[in-house]
């Protein structure tokens, strides 16, 4: 990958928020972006230079994305496997590497992929049917947590499997699907780090943030979490491996569960920038979009320190209707992804408070 000088472009795949928060972070740096998104109304096109509206497997448009970046990125892991494979036979320079789309878009692959490079995980089995789960829950004992292997977010493809009364209707949610039984992890909280890795192999860590949820769905990033500096140091070194192995390119999210012995288990990571570090913007003087810009741009890496201690709320459905209040509000710092429906259940915006180190 060769170092971009400004005045490059830069394609996204997706423009959704994560999309509109890397094109305004390269705009901050000089280049350019286009972004590819079958939805002609999305957040990161109303800021991008060009927008191309089309499906992400739609191949006269990822030859018109192609042949005018210099390098291809995304803002969501689901990116179709023929997207991918269309846009290397282009030639394109794609970051992060496909291999770790390809892991990270099925749940399996992925909890083999972290166990396989010495990476505590829930336990778990594979589930291609009633009797697979009847198998698994034999092995892993309840409650446990059934997973579709593909495609599920914010709590989408879940079912939590409390007594073998439910063992039925845990499967009929899966729709068919491939799926995977977790062991139940009784977990003391949630935290998650932010890491970057240059293509040099440089990499660099953001603090940890305490993550809160409800239904599903990200509310809350608190920083610094409350974790202790061996759990910090161990998540962090943790964060580092996995990168490494993936030879990664960019900036990666990874989930952990902290027990309440203060064992590390990795729930799962994201090949993206992330929810949980929204608040890099506000409180460090480089943030993870501008970081995952120079990483895939080949530029030297920003520094992930804080300036400041914070939370980051995330604004869900008619949250956003309350931004005249949150403007008004003293300290608190208000970013609004431009998305023109509000339903329940979809991030509108997040605000961030800050506090003193």
């Amino acid at each position: 990958m060769k170092t971009l000088s400004p005045g490059a472009t830069i394609g996204i795949l997706g423009g959704g928020q994560l999309g509109r928060m890397l094109a305004m972070a390269a705009s901050r740096l000089g280049f350019s972006c286009i972004i590819l998104d079958p939805d002609e109304n999305c957040p990161a096109g109303k800021i991008a230079r060009a927008m191309i509206c089309a499906d992400y497997d739609d191949e006269t448009a990822l030859a018109a994305l192609s042949a005018q970046c210099d390098v291809i990125t995304y803002e969501f892991e689901n990116v179709p496997a023929h997207a991918v494979a269309f846009l290397q036979a282009a030639g394109s320079a794609l970051a992060p590497p496909p291999k770790a789309l390809a892991i990270s878009q099925d749940r399996l692959h992925e909890k083999n992929f972290l166990q396989d490079i010495g990476v505590s995980t829930a336990p778990y089995q594979p589930v291609n049917n009633e009797s697979d789960l009847q198998n698994a829950i034999e092995a892993l004992g309840l409650p446990a947590l059934l997973k579709t292997r593909r495609l599920g977010y914010d709590g989408k493809g879940q079912a939590l499997i409390k007594n073998k009364n439910g063992l039925a209707k845990g499967w009929k949610a899966m729709q068919g699907m491939s799926s995977i039984l977790e062991g139940f992890i009784d977990f003391a909280f949630e935290i998650s780090v932010i890491t970057v890795r240059g293509k040099d192999g440089n990499s660099k860590t953001y603090h940890p943030a305490r993550n809160l949820h409800a239904g599903g769905i990200l509310r809350r990033s608190i920083v610094p979490s409350g974790a202790s500096p061996e759990i910090i140091a161990e998540a962090r070194s943790i964060a580092i491996k996995i990168a490494d192995a993936l030879d990664y390119v960019g900036v990666l999210g990874i989930e952990f569960f902290v027990s309440k012995d203060g064992a590390l288990m990795v729930n799962e990571f994201a090949p993206r920038v992330h929810n949980s570090g929204h608040w890099t913007v506000e409180a460090c003087g480089i943030s993870q979009f501008e970081n995952h810009i120079r990483a895939i741009a080949a530029w030297p890496l920003g520094d992930t320190a804080r300036h400041s201690n914070c939370e980051m709320e995330n604004l869900i459905g008619e949250d956003a209707a309350n931004w005249p209040a949150l403007a008004a509000e003293p300290g608190a710092l208000l970013t609004l992804y431009g998305k023109r429906h509000q339903r329940p259940g979809r991030k509108m915006g997040h605000v961030t408070r800050l506090k003193p180190l």
